[in-house]
């Protein structure tokens, strides 16, 4: 693995998280690429976590604290403007729920080099369950209304991902990018607040034909929803409206209109098969039109 130099801004956004960071944090000051800086979003955090950044020692940490909680997106924007006035050539997007080896962030940075591409992302698994994979690289899927396929998704590693390739679509929460990605595509899209924000920013890329690329030797242990448990209001209600937002942005009139629909008449469906309450129907109704009134604001071929 030849030796890759420059200053890498690794961007995390905490809320809450004072029961996963020190792991987190001793994974970072691990690696063997030292040429680090750690751009810590705080989003209002009420417990331990801003007080643990701040005395944590032998990390280059900036902590940027939020005085409400901004969402991921724009919490991410602020991480990556930051890195980029530090002059970080490359930027990794990284959760904090996460632990990984101390060449991950080398074999990231390798890739780029070796693959000439873009960006680049790590083999992830389930912390709870360590050789089984949660992501392997993955796709935006047309076919699918623009849902997201995990490759591998739930399967022993058996070694069938050990081979690097290609990819349009991995989680942000492991995301290695150079610093030309935000300087041609922008940052990522505010209003989505959170989920799906990953999607849009990866299906930006891809219309400017830059390159992502999985890399089997980076390896993460992802604490998968350790943070954020189970189908709230919260999340159904963002889940739909980014989906109907989505669409709107980017898809012509036509489809984007069939997909949403599609939403809608799902959502009755749930309803009248008494698989969803008349409370959960209201939410996802709700959630559909606004977002696709949001997308009304912008261009659908905005990005």
């Amino acid at each position: 693995m030849p030796i890759m130099t420059g200053k890498v801004g690794v961007v995390t956004v905490t809320y809450n998280s004072a029961t996963v960071l020190e792991e987190f944090l001793d994974s970072l000051a691990s690696q063997t690429h030292s040429s680090l800086v750690l751009y810590a979003v705080d989003n209002a955090s009420i417990d331990a976590t801003a007080a643990m950044l701040r005395q944590r020692s032998g990390i280059a940490i900036v902590v940027i604290p939020n005085e409400q909680n901004l969402g991921v997106a724009e919490a991410n924007n602020q991480g990556i403007r930051a890195a980029l006035k530090d002059d970080c050539e490359y930027v990794l997007l990284l959760n904090n729920d996460t632990v990984f080896p101390r060449d991950m962030i080398a074999e990231l940075l390798s890739g780029l080099d070796n693959y000439h591409c873009d960006m680049t992302t790590a083999r992830m698994y389930y912390h709870d369950h360590p050789d089984r994979i949660w992501c392997a690289g993955g796709r935006i899927s047309p076919w699918r209304g623009y849902d997201v396929v995990h490759d591998g998704a739930d399967q022993s590693d058996l070694g069938q991902f050990d081979t690097a390739r290609a990819v349009n679509y991995t989680p942000t929460c492991c995301l290695m990018a150079r610093r030309s990605v935000f300087e041609e595509v922008g940052l990522m899209d505010g209003r989505y607040f959170v989920y799906m924000d990953d999607v849009d920013f990866l299906y930006r890329c891809s219309k400017h034909g830059l390159s992502l690329w999985y890399i089997p030797g980076a390896r993460l242990w992802h604490k998968v929803s350790s943070l954020t448990r189970g189908v709230s209001n919260f999340t159904l209600r963002y889940c739909t409206r980014n989906r109907a937002y989505f669409f709107r942005k980017h898809l012509p009139y036509p489809l984007a209109l069939g997909l949403y629909l599609g939403i809608q008449l799902r959502s009755l469906l749930t309803l009248v098969l008494l698989r969803n309450s008349w409370a959960k129907f209201l939410v996802r109704f709700r959630a559909a039109r606004e977002g696709w009134r949001l997308g009304n604001e912008v261009s659908p071929a905005a990005g």
